[in-house]
């Protein structure tokens, strides 16, 4: 079911919690990382502590968004905020891409430039296994709660710290290589860590950008939701069927076909009940649009585009000017249109006819006199009581 407000309140609380526990972390392991790679003139170790910085700067955007996304639905955003989500993981990871290509070309010209590296010692590559073991911790700490409340932007922020312990791996392997004697590697490992910065950075826009343009839901997702809708007693088909998603929300809209000549009322509880098996088969639904169809329009012209056909009023005034004589029509006490195949059905309801009528003449007889009707379709007479 939707998120209500206190279920949305909750989620944006655990958010926060859990990004600011990852920024308290982000700032110590960037101080310890930045001091003893300044101390020791490790590039990849400045790098690495840079990045860890850039965190705690994502950290707090992450922590404005989740609060500001996870607000309730109002007038002017009828579908939620879930956007700034989006937009969110979009700056994420253009972030993450400017961070990546500064330290990708800082360590590019040490490596040209073949400036010497002093062995780092033990003490710095320590701090870069703390850091490391610190910064996986968070990843997985993050990732969890992101899952449970089901926010991608916490996800993409998991993956930041993620990219952070990745970093930090490659670092200490250039640290270790730098004591034992191979200095350039120091350079290369800065470079390998921009580049796997990078590479997550531009996962993140693209997985943004698609969505910002309404990216359906994959193609198997699609079919479950189509199987399952087809699955609820009184449908007899689906189609149009179109999903997108806000955030970690999917939306859907869909045409239903029910059986054409079942009441309003019925064809509506088919919709509910086919939305309530969706929300069953796929929990992350937040939104279902459902069009009630009487028969299948699919890949025809869009209704609002074709010739109309006329409304009760006028149909109830054409018919009275054509059947205004006739006995049967002033009998009637009821009336259905069914509007089928680009004409509309009747159906007369009577209680009483003429002895000297039977149903079958009476037809008859309004069928002659409506020939110039063009958009009359079959005509029915029922006599009985009970109805009206």
């Amino acid at each position: 079911m939707t998120p209500s407000h206190e279920q949305r309140a909750s989620q944006a609380r655990e958010a926060h919690k859990v990004t600011l526990v990852g920024a308290v972390v982000d700032l110590l392991v960037g101080m310890a990382k930045l001091i003893a790679g300044l101390v020791v003139g490790s590039a990849a170790l400045v790098a690495d502590g840079i990045h860890s910085f850039s965190d705690i700067l994502t950290d707090l955007f992450v922590v404005a968004a989740t609060h500001f996304g996870r607000q309730a639905p109002d007038r002017g955003h009828p579908y939620g905020h879930g956007r700034i989500e989006t937009l969110a993981t979009l700056w994420l990871g253009g972030v993450l891409i400017f961070v990546a290509g500064a330290i990708a070309w800082a360590s590019l010209g040490r490596l040209i430039g073949g400036e010497a590296v002093p062995a780092p010692g033990g003490w710095a590559i320590a701090i870069a296994v703390v850091s490391l073991l610190a910064k996986e911790a968070i990843y997985h700490y993050t990732m969890r709660a992101a899952r449970r409340i089901g926010s991608r932007l916490l996800e993409a922020n998991a993956w930041h710290s993620r990219s952070d312990a990745l970093s930090t791996l490659v670092v200490l392997v250039g640290l270790v290589a730098t004591q034992l004697g191979f200095a350039w590697m120091d350079a290369v490992a800065a470079i390998i860590v921009g580049v796997m910065v990078g590479r997550i950075g531009g996962r993140l826009l693209w997985e943004s950008s698609q969505e910002l343009i309404d990216t359906a839901l994959p193609e198997d997702e699609q079919a479950l939701l189509k199987r399952t809708a087809e699955t609820v007693p009184g449908v007899r088909g689906v189609h149009e069927l179109r999903t997108r998603r806000i955030a970690g929300d999917a939306l859907l809209d869909l045409h239903i076909v029910v059986p054409p000549r079942v009441t309003v009322s019925e064809a509506h509880e088919i919709g509910n009940a086919v939305s309530r098996r969706l929300r069953e088969a796929m929990p992350q639904l937040a939104d279902i649009t459902f069009h009630v169809d009487p028969e299948d329009d699919e890949g025809q012209t869009e209704h609002s585009l074709r010739p109309g056909l006329p409304l009760r009023d006028d149909v109830e005034t054409l018919l009275d000017h054509a059947w205004g004589a006739s006995p049967t029509w002033r009998a009637r006490v009821d009336l259905d249109l069914h509007y089928l195949d680009d004409r509309i059905d009747v159906s007369l309801y009577l209680e009483t006819l003429p002895a000297t009528v039977d149903l079958d003449a009476a037809a008859a007889e309004l069928r002659r006199a409506a020939k110039g009707l063009d958009w009359l379709g079959r005509l029915r007479l029922w006599q009985g009581p009970g109805r009206g």
